[in-house]
């Protein structure tokens, strides 16, 4: 959020560069208003070599992803995982390791850093729920074209060479 006026004393926000960020300052308070990204939480469901994508509602709407979402306050990263897979798929699953971290830059407005977890299916009913219509899996190499994030798409590349590799002959 961009302030024309600081919230704290009414007076008119400057705008201040350091290092590689704009930041708001205000030179009455002397404060510094901070534009941090979100933090986002994805869950990798894989089962026979195929990925569980959710197709969005609202934002994005039509276009595929991993289960995501943000974290809420106070809340862990991995109970966060776990709600929102819940919540967009109806699966309870178990977080088994950490994937990838990765920056978003795809809304430049709304940046966030995300998490994509490894899970394991432990029970639940494959359901869309939330923001999702549709929950299936994918084969990793034949993904839907309307991806909704393009570090999805970083995310399925590196798993592609990590589940699809071709068994070596001895």
């Amino acid at each position: 959020m961009n302030f024309k006026f600081c919230p704290l004393c009414g007076n008119l926000i400057n705008t201040q560069i350091a290092s590689l960020s704009k930041n708001q300052y205000c030179k009455i308070c002397r404060k510094t208003f901070y534009k941090n990204p979100a933090p986002g939480v994805a869950v990798i469901l894989i089962e026979y070599k195929k990925i569980l994508l959710v197709r969005r509602t609202g934002t994005y709407s039509g276009r595929w992803c991993i289960p995501c979402g943000y974290l809420e306050y106070n809340e862990d990263v991995r109970c966060a995982a776990v709600r929102e897979i819940k919540e967009e798929t109806g699966l309870d699953i178990e977080i088994t390791g950490i994937f990838d971290v990765l920056s978003n830059f795809h809304d430049l407005k709304n940046q966030t850093v995300g998490i994509w977890f490894l899970g394991k299916r432990i029970g639940g009913n494959l359901l869309a729920g939330s923001d999702a219509d549709r929950a299936v899996f994918f084969p990793l190499d034949k993904l839907p074209d309307n991806m909704a994030f393009p570090s999805d798409l970083k995310v399925c590349k590196a798993l592609k060479t990590k589940y699809l590799v071709p068994e070596q002959k001895p």
